[in-house]
């Protein structure tokens, strides 16, 4: 069987699935639990400096999104860090830690942007045996008001500034929480790095407001008649993080900086996914809190059973295997041509392809012939979009096929001629590279 234990900037635990920081790691009771269910670490809930408590609504805290089918796809909350007192949760962690020794325990912390405030927090947080710290510079709520989250994360020089700080002052690694709210997360990653800092997580959650009371004409949730922006996260917001994280992975600046993949992980092809563009492990949080911790095991299996059928015999062997694959629009293959091929035996004649084919793309989908109903591909028109795959409901009703050298089925010449010869053309990269050499 493949080995997935996981060492993640010398934080070993048996597995890359981590719970996220967020209401399933809030308490001891919870993340006994987890460990018991098979986790491989958790990012305890957000810890603030001593003084006033923090104080949550008694109110709804999370909106959320759903496909036709009822099934959770996004959740925003405007729940803030925990509410609880830092020395419960730091006896809490420390027992955790001495009972699960081989499990990753890593305290997310938020403090104000001041180095009194880093300088106390780290050494009550390093007697509990921690592993690490996770700054959380990814709010979007509620802290980020208050000078902290995404306040932080938002502005480079803050990032690289509080790194130092807390590098300089404590023995744990340090992992930089990123917010996607930000143009181009590769500066923030850039000045992540620049801090010294060992690695960093992303994304944290999206600001958003998910939907309009149209009776009360507020925000959802809404909390006697008002609502306010949240942070949203759950399987909508994958394809957002898995961009991200690509960026950071290729970008030069940042290669070889370990990074924790967050964002819509629900399954192991997602954390596969996440391992091939440059993730060293994962972190989840909308999953468990829609299914239980138990969907580890499915996790676990899975991951393993895949690993195995590919013949990767370590996480190493899928960790950033895409990354070289992601490339500029401009380095695409122009010559590269496939068609749209429609399985009549799978074909339900729901005429779906049709109509998006008809009505925005390229006419190029049948739906009488010889006055039947009937579904097919007119190749001359068809400019491979794959559009109609998309919206079929059959899975693989609907296949795209290469054609033999990206050829024009009428005339037999290549699409785009300029590109014929790619193998030699200046705008393909391995091209440019091989003639540099």
């Amino acid at each position: 069987m493949a080995d997935i234990r996981n060492d993640f900037v010398g934080i070993k635990s048996p597995n890359p699935f981590w719970l996220a920081s967020a209401p399933p790691t809030d308490k001891e009771y919870n993340v006994r639990r987890a460990f018991e269910a098979g986790w491989g670490g958790v990012v305890w809930k957000t810890l603030g400096e001593e003084g006033p408590p923090i104080v949550n609504v008694n109110g709804p805290r999370y909106g959320a999104i759903w496909g036709a089918d009822r099934r959770l796809l996004g959740l925003n909350n405007i729940e803030l860090i925990t509410d609880r007192d830092l020395h419960v949760n730091l006896r809490e962690m420390k027992v955790v830690k001495r009972d699960y020794p081989d499990r990753a325990v890593v305290a997310s912390i938020m403090v104000p942007c001041e180095e009194a405030a880093w300088k106390a927090i780290l050494p009550l947080v390093e007697e509990t045996g921690a592993d690490g710290i996770e700054l959380n510079f990814g709010c979007p709520h509620g802290m980020s008001e208050r000078g902290m989250g995404s306040a932080v994360g938002q502005v480079p020089e803050y990032i690289e500034m509080v790194a130092r700080w807390c590098k300089a002052n404590t023995r744990m690694p340090v992992i930089v929480k990123l917010t996607p709210n930000i143009t181009d997360i590769r500066y923030p990653a850039r000045a992540a790095k620049a801090g010294g800092a060992d690695a960093v997580s992303l994304i944290n959650t999206i600001s958003s407001i998910t939907a309009v009371d149209l009776d009360s004409f507020a925000p959802e949730p809404t909390i006697d008649g008002k609502g306010s922006h949240g942070g949203y996260c759950g399987p909508a917001v994958k394809p957002i993080a898995l961009n991200m994280v690509a960026d950071i992975a290729r970008d030069p600046e940042t290669a070889g900086l370990p990074i924790s993949g967050i964002g819509g992980v629900t399954t192991w092809r997602d954390a596969a996914e996440f391992l091939a563009l440059g993730a060293g492990n994962v972190q989840v949080c909308t999953a468990v809190m829609t299914y239980g911790f138990k969907i580890v095991e499915e996790m676990i299996a899975g991951l393993n059973n895949w690993m195995d059928e590919k013949g990767h015999a370590s996480l190493d062997d899928v960790i950033g295997r895409a990354v070289p694959n992601v490339t500029d629009w401009q380095y695409l293959n122009l010559n590269y041509v496939t068609k749209a091929k429609i399985n009549q035996d799978s074909c339900i004649k729901c005429g779906r392809c049709h109509i998006a084919c008809e009505d925005t793309s390229h006419q190029a989908i049948t739906h009488m012939v010889d006055g039947a109903r009937h579904f097919e591909v007119i190749d001359e028109e068809c400019v491979g979009c794959n559009l109609c795959v998309n919206v079929c409901p059959v899975e693989d009703c609907i296949t795209m096929v290469e054609l033999e050298s990206g050829t024009d089925p009428r005339t037999k010449k290549p699409i785009n001629p300029d590109y014929a010869n790619w193998t030699t053309h200046p705008n393909n990269p391995g091209a440019a590279k091989e003639a540099a050499e």
